[in-house]
């Protein structure tokens, strides 16, 4: 049974995580979340792409105010994070933020964390543990010669018993690292010693290729050996790119259905159609149907025919010309120019 069967289940608006819940996926605005109008039309794209949690920083009041404004014209839980200044934690929870996300250690005093406790428990808003490698406590670097999984593990513990103390579990935690291998080891060792949900990623992993190849093979890692109960894909670009990049992930590992399965060959000389483009154009078409099935796009009559056998439906070049392929069978051969339309039209009229 994966660890992820057994964690504590947490209510997040109109989601629920922990429990063998399925796994959400979550992103991060990156508009001012003052700008209320900016905020909603990039969330409502998130949604679109299949965001399932979205969070939005909050450093100042009006932002934490803006919150409730935002709530109304979105469809998904918004997650508050904050940093340094308690007032915006309670005044996001007290604007209707349906999860908030603090490090306890930069908040204030143990009065001004009770006063977010309160808050939180008043509504039942869970709040996210964040502990990240790049700011790790100076005396837990100095007491393991470094920055190392067991001192990330350490920091986590010690800011949810801080939550706990005020009498209050309502809570996820989240390790994270731009080192990969430390952030899978950090969660190894950290499944030992609780049962809270955990959100998972490899923070500040890179652009849109360098990060998704570093958060495939850290999550994939991860959410492989049963953790992780939401995920995000950190990175630097437009903020949908990490939802399509999660969905990928969690698909691979059989973790989530839903969604074309585009697979296409990597071309060689015997490719004598525009296969790369063609692939491309492919992959941006079926973003649009929520159709589980597997679509093949093959370059030549060598693998191309039996590939495309495989899939539900596909197509295989030939000399600027190429075969449309669906449950097996060949069911028509047209020009290079005109496979595309073919396709649509089979995912149109799909299961009719």
């Amino acid at each position: 049974m994966a660890y992820r069967d057994n964690t504590k289940v947490i209510k997040i608006g109109n989601k629920v995580i922990g429990g063998g819940n399925p796994i959400m996926i979550q992103s991060m605005t990156n508009t001012r979340t003052e700008d209320v109008d900016a905020t909603v039309a990039q969330i409502l794209k998130l949604e679109e792409a299949g965001c399932d949690i979205v969070r939005s920083t909050c450093p100042t009041l009006e932002a934490a105010k803006a919150i409730g404004e935002i709530k109304k014209r979105i469809h998904i839980p918004l997650v508050a994070d904050i940093h340094f200044d308690y007032k915006m934690a309670i005044a996001a929870i007290e604007n209707g933020a349906d999860k908030i996300r603090i490090n306890p250690g930069n908040i204030g005093g143990k009065d001004k964390i009770e006063e977010v406790v309160r808050a939180a428990r008043e509504r039942q808003i869970p709040i996210r543990v964040g502990v990240n490698s790049g700011s790790l406590e100076k005396d837990l670097v100095e007491k393991y010669h470094g920055v190392t999984p067991q001192g990330l593990v350490e920091s986590a513990l010690d800011k949810t018993h801080i939550i706990e103390d005020c009498g209050y579990d309502n809570m996820v935690i989240s390790i994270k690292s731009s080192n990969v291998m430390l952030a899978v080891k950090a969660h190894e060792l950290l499944v030992e010693k609780t049962q809270y949900p955990l959100h998972v990623g490899i923070t500040e992993a890179g652009t849109v290729y360098s990060g998704s190849v570093k958060s495939s093979v850290g999550l994939g890692i991860i959410l492989n050996e049963g953790i992780g109960d939401t995920i995000r894909v950190s990175l630097s670009g437009d903020p949908v790119e990490e939802i399509k990049a999660a969905k990928l992930i969690l698909r691979a590992l059989n973790l989530r259905g839903g969604g074309i399965d585009v697979v296409s060959c990597p071309t060689c000389g015997r490719t004598k159609i525009d296969l790369i483009g063609l692939a491309n154009k492919v992959e941006e078409l079926a973003s649009h149907y929520p159709l589980n099935i597997k679509v093949a796009v093959m370059g030549c009559a060598v693998n191309g025919p039996g590939e495309a056998k495989e899939a539900d439906i596909g197509v295989a070049g030939g000399v600027g010309e190429g075969l449309l392929i669906k449950k097996g069978k060949v069911i028509r051969k047209m020009p290079e120019d005109q496979l595309l339309s073919a396709l649509k039209e089979e995912l149109d009229h799909w299961g009719e």
